[in-house]
Order: C-alpha cells, then structure tokens, then sequence
C-alpha cells in the first residue's frame, strides 16, 4: 500500500471514530472503545485534535499535494447543439 494512501485510509478512520466520540459525549450515547494501542492513541489524542485546529485553506492545500483520485477534473460541461424539443 502506497504512503499516501495509509495515510488517507488511517486519517480517515481515526477523524470517523473521533467524530463519533464527541457526537456520544454530547448526547450521553455509549462511547466507542477509548485507545488501547499507541497507534490508536496517536491517532485520536494527537492527529484528530490538531486537525480540527487546522484551518480549512491549509488542509485542502495539503489534500492536493497528496496523490489520489480527488485530483481528477471533470472534463468542462459543454453546451446542447439545437433546440431543446
């Protein structure tokens, strides 16, 4: 597995299970396991809390730099020749 797609796949599910923690705590629901690995720790004490810090400029400045498919363009919408009936 490329880097940059550990790193997507990894960030993606620590920010989910971050999410769900805050969601849980606001509303009084269950909690999900709290961090047992320092893996785990990592990811939801230290890389989930600095990344909502972040301002959104710089996090999709980062997101493009990274490789991956929300680099793809759509092509541009071209305009229908003739009348619409």
């Amino acid at each position: 597995m490329a880097f940059a797609r550990w790193l997507r796949t990894n960030s993606e599910h620590y920010l989910l299970v971050a999410a769900q923690q805050q969601v849980a705590q606001q509303y009084g629901a269950r909690r999900p396991r709290p961090p047992e690995r320092l893996k785990d720790f990592f990811w939801l004490r230290i890389f989930a809390p600095i990344y909502r810090l972040l301002p959104w400029a710089f996090r999709a400045w980062v997101l493009k730099l990274m490789p991956g498919s929300h680099r793809k363009q759509w092509p541009a919408a071209r305009r229908p020749a003739g009348p619409a009936v």
